[in-house]
């Protein structure tokens, strides 16, 4: 029995990839370093702040220097925390939020986004208090698609895995939920590269109301 819902958050519950790219150029301009497309940027989304940094600077400079690394690891955090201007949230997100709290259902947030620019966007959407338990990519040792911060926030429900759903939209979230045993439903709007029939899902949607119609079905 499904007793609450984990969820990830970029390309999941919000699109934020116009601030991260504004972020990225940002401090590639401070660098004078070249800007990355849109495209680029939201293609390198996925495994965590650190890497983003590391493929947008591959991208602009054809290799990774560990000192030039580290620098715009440090100013694309600065601007990361401030970057919402942009990010809007999914249709329907909201109301279908709203409908598992009123079912009674846990909520649970397990993002790669480091923790301090997660909770300064869930302080922008008025979320401070919507889920129940947050891991970001820097609370723990290792990041997604590593199970452990998807069994951190199961653990923090005081749940089993048998008794959660977990909700994505990329490789790396069905990565996550494969290796952890997880119930997973796959968002197809999101940031996902992959073909949605190449990708681990018990269900997918592409609206947020068709969601909680599957959540509780088996399979």
């Amino acid at each position: 029995m499904i007793r609450a819902v984990v969820f990830d958050l970029d390309g999941t519950l919000i699109d934020s990839a116009p601030d991260i790219h504004a972020a990225a150029n940002l401090v590639l301009d401070g660098a004078g370093l070249p800007q990355v497309s849109f495209e680029q940027s939201r293609s390198f989304v996925g495994r965590g702040a650190r890497v983003f940094v590391e493929r947008m600077e591959h991208a602009v400079t054809g290799g990774n220097d560990p000192a030039l690394t580290a620098h715009l690891h440090a100013r694309f955090l600065h601007f990361y925390e401030r970057a919402h201007e942009h990010t809007r949230v999914y249709p329907h997100v909201p109301e279908m939020l709203a409908e598992l709290r009123g079912k009674g259902l846990g909520l649970g947030l397990c993002t790669n986004k480091p923790l301090r620019p997660t909770q300064a966007v869930l302080t922008h959407l008025g979320w401070d208090s919507m889920f129940d338990v947050v891991i970001g990519g820097d609370s723990l040792a290792v990041a997604k698609p590593d199970p452990a911060p998807l069994l951190a926030v199961v653990s923090g429900l005081g749940l089993t895995l048998a008794e959660i759903a977990y909700i994505g939209d990329s490789e790396t979230d069905a990565e996550t939920a494969e290796r952890a045993g997880a119930r997973f439903g796959l968002y197809t709007q999101g940031y996902r590269k992959t073909p949605v029939e190449q990708m681990f899902h018990h269900f997918r949607f592409d609206d947020y109301r068709q969601m909680t119609g599957q959540l509780f079905q088996p399979g």
